[in-house]
Formats: C-alpha cells, sequence, structure tokens
C-alpha cells in the first residue's frame, strides 16, 4: 500500500472536506492537523507529534483512548446483528439493554429513554416532545420555550435556535417560538455586584419572560448546568434553585441539557446532581459512549412519559439510527467501565480537586481574570488588566494565540471567546495534570510576553 504523506492529506483536506464550525476561505489557505491516532489520554498526529488532549475529544472521550472493551463490544454487535430500526414495533438487544442501563443511572423518576444519535438531534426532541405533552393534556398554546443568551444546544435549525450564540443565530432564520434571557455569567456580566444577588437576579429575568409571554403560551426553559460550549460558565450558587422554583411554581417544563455535563464530568452521573436541581428532561450525547459511537438521546422524567404513555395516537418522530445497535453496544460497555470501576466517585474524591486547586495557581498570572470550574472542565478568563477585567486585544486574539501555543507545546485546549477551556480525561494521573497545568502555564506567559501584559 502506498504511504500518503501528511502535505497529500492536507491537500486532499483542503480541497474537498468542509469542517464544522471552520472559516472555509481561512483553511484553503492554511489547512490544518490531520490526526492519525490516539493512546490513553494523547492524541498523535500524521508527523508522530504528541498532544495531550486536554478537552477529551470535542468533551466526549471521558475514559480516553484505550478502552478496548468497548471496540471489542461494537466489533462483536457489528458481526451479529450490523442494523436495524427500531419503527414497527421493533427493537434489538443493545437498545433494549442500553435504555435500562440509563435509567438505573439516571436520577429518581426518569424510567424512559428516547434515542437519537446526537445532542442536536436530543433536543429537537426534546422539543417534540414537550410540544406533543401539552397537546394531550389540552394546552396546544404552550408552544413557547425559553433559553440563554451564550447557551448552545446544537447545531440543527431547531438546536441552534435553542441556543443563544449570536454568531450563529446572524447566519440562518431560526423558530420563532424559541425566547432568550441572560446567562449567568457573573465575571463578565455581573460587575462589581455580589455573586450570589447576581444569581438571584439573572434566575428572575425566567419569571420576567414568561409573565411577558404569557405563563398559558409557555412551555419550557432549557439550559446547561454549566455552559460548556458558552466558555464554562458555573452559575452561582443561588442560580439553579432559583431557577427551579420559578419553573415549579409556573408550570413550565424544566430541561437540563447534559450533553457536555453527563457521565461524571462535573462529579456526578449528571450535572443536576451537582447542582441539585430537578429536571423534567434530561438531553445526553457524546460521553455516553466515550465518543466510540454516535448516540444521543433524552431522559423523559415520569411526568412527562405518564401523559405520552397513556395519549393515542402515534408520536410523530424518529430518526433512522434511532437505537443503532452497535452504538449502544458502545454505550452498555462504557456505562459498564464507570460503574465496575467507580471512575466517577475516584475522579471526585482525587483527580477532579487536584485539576481544580493546580488550575487555581493561575489566578495570579498576569493574564488570567478568573479561574473556575467543577469537576473535571474548568476555564481561565484572559484579560489584559485585573482591575477593569479589559480584554487583552479585539477579536479574542489573545485566546486564539494562546490556544496555539498550547498545542505547539503538546496540549490541546480550546478557546472560547477570551477564556482557554480544558476537560481532560477522567482517567488522568496527577502527573498528567502536572504536565498539563506546565503546558498550558507556558502557553499564558508566552501570550503575557506577546500582548505585553504584565
Amino acid at each position: 500500500m502506498t504511504k500518503v504523506t501528511t502535505a497529500q492529506l492536507q491537500q486532499f483536506d483542503r480541497a474537498h472536506h468542509l469542517h464544522p464550525f471552520t472559516d472555509f476561505k481561512q483553511y484553503q489557505k492554511q489547512g490544518g492537523r490531520i490526526v492519525s491516532r490516539a493512546e490513553h489520554i494523547y492524541i498523535y498526529d500524521h508527523d508522530g507529534q504528541q498532544i495531550l488532549d486536554g478537552m477529551s475529544g470535542l468533551w466526549c472521550c471521558n475514559l480516553g483512548y484505550s478502552q478496548q472493551r468497548i471496540v471489542e463490544a461494537v466489533n462483536s454487535q457489528l458481526q451479529q446483528l450490523p442494523y436495524y430500526n427500531n419503527f414497527f414495533n421493533c427493537s434489538n438487544q443493545p437498545a433494549a439493554e442500553m435504555a435500562k442501563a440509563l435509567v438505573d443511572i439516571s436520577p429518581d423518576g426518569f424510567n424512559h429513554v428516547f434515542f437519537t444519535n446526537s445532542g442536536s438531534e436530543a433536543n429537537d426532541t426534546n422539543i417534540r416532545l414537550v410540544h406533543r405533552y401539552y397537546d394531550l393534556l389540552e394546552q396546544p398554546q404552550k408552544k413557547l420555550i425559553i433559553s440563554r443568551h451564550n447557551g448552545y444546544h446544537g447545531s440543527t435549525i431547531a438546536a441552534a435556535s435553542l441556543g443563544g450564540m449570536s454568531f450563529m443565530h446572524e447566519q440562518f432564520r431560526g423558530i420563532d417560538y424559541v425566547h432568550h434571557i441572560d446567562q449567568p455569567h457573573w465575571y463578565a456580566e455581573g460587575g462589581d455586584s455580589d455573586r450570589n444577588e447576581f444569581g438571584l437576579q439573572v434566575a428572575r429575568q425566567l419569571e420576567k419572560k414568561i409573565d411577558e409571554l404569557g405563563e398559558e403560551n409557555v412551555a419550557a426553559f432549557i439550559a446547561e448546568p454549566i455552559q460548556g460550549a458558552g466558555g464554562v460558565i458555573v452559575p452561582p450558587e443561588t442560580y439553579w434553585p432559583e431557577i427551579q422554583r420559578i419553573c415549579d411554581e409556573r408550570d413550565i417544563l424544566l430541561i437540563s441539557d447534559e450533553v457536555i455535563c453527563g457521565f461524571g464530568r462535573t462529579g456526578a452521573w449528571f450535572g443536576c446532581e451537582t447542582f441539585n436541581f430537578k429536571p423534567d428532561l434530561i438531553t445526553f450525547a457524546k460521553a455516553v459512549t466515550n465518543g466510540y459511537q454516535p448516540l444521543g438521546g433524552v431522559m423523559v422524567g415520569d411526568k412527562v412519559a405518564s401523559v405520552l404513555l397513556g395519549g393515542d395516537g402515534e408520536f410523530g418522530h424518529g430518526l433512522t439510527y434511532s437505537g443503532h445497535p452497535a452504538s449502544c453496544a458502545a454505550g452498555i460497555a462504557t456505562l459498564a467501565i464507570m460503574k465496575e470501576q467507580r471512575i466517577i466517585e475516584r475522579t471526585a474524591s482525587d483527580i477532579a480537586p487536584y485539576l481544580q486547586q493546580q488550575l487555581r495557581q493561575f489566578e495570579d498570572h498576569p493574564c488570567v481574570g478568573e479561574v473556575r470550574g467543577s469537576g473535571m472542565v474548568a476555564a481561565l478568563e484572559l484579560v489584559g488588566d485585573k482591575h477593569s477585567r479589559a480584554k487583552i486585544a479585539d477579536n479574542s486574539a489573545a485566546a486564539t494565540f494562546c490556544r496555539d501555543q498550547a498545542i505547539a507545546n503538546g496540549l490541546m485546549v480550546r478557546a472560547v471567546g477570551d477564556a482557554m477551556v480544558t476537560a481532560p480525561p477522567m482517567v488522568c494521573d496527577r502527573g498528567e495534570i502536572d504536565l498539563l497545568v506546565d503546558r498550558l502555564g507556558r502557553a499564558l506567559d508566552a501570550t503575557a510576553k506577546e500582548f505585553a501584559v504584565k
């Protein structure tokens, strides 16, 4: 077999591959990195450079890249039943077993699951479930959904409409029954106000928006426990209890988007457990299969499921690959590893606190304004002046530079706005956390020098 060079692959890629969330014109000129293999918590490009993956793929490889049990489960399933659909009153063994496995690790009151292929499709499904729920309750006017500015819920038309990313909204026409309130980002938007008072004020915007739109018209509020793609925005302690109160009092369904926070990332199986609120629907994807196969879905709480199950007529929604047997086999193996090896418990008691502790040292770094995080996810907000919180440069140039420096030093992290974001695999040891912190520190030092931040 003829060996393909890195240059050839990059040429094929630039010429034919349209990448997600990419400046096409710029990419055609510059090209990118070809990732060829991965092991444990490291990825390797086609030229052999080893890079510590501080982002767990795309928030999904919580167990790293060397889980042979998942590979074997998928391989075995492909040999037995590579595919069959779940339409026409049919199912398959992995789908049935995966549904039970998810119920077993979900909060009390969640006994049903609807499978999709991704978080985007799962949030589309949430809309369909919510509308169907209120139709069956003979409240068809309850169609409006409230979300948050700078929230991320996927990139299909419906999911992107739910999200509050302004640059995305500028590029398409979203659905008109989604409305947005402010995010609980105290550092960027709270000014000099008390953090907990700010949390209450932002939460109460939901109440005001419901009054504005009419309680009889509002169906649900959707939010991430921690905003991941928005920059790892950890809400004040007062935020979620107030959101819970409002939804309970106003007959508004609460949807917890756990695509990033789920499966141990925040220190519990789901982020809603970390922040102690009780949603009616839970969106999941990503780490449910450790990224080895596409799988997403919605955990449906008993309040909603009882109405759906008791209603006459077909639920007119589904996907060709819902409950795909190979994907579900990967999910079963992933959850088994996490339970048998007590991954979440071990991480929450040791590696996660150590990561947060080690990152706190950067609070004194000249270009870091805030270090925030929970469990195995964190962000460092870059600033040019700690007192005024002024940006270092326009267009997030400093964060982009810092990210590129980190990658050059062998660490994959993400730049979100002016924040440096990391979410390393939960299977790291302390030495690997130290390596992550050291490489991130070098990138921060280079950024401070490049932009003359003292």
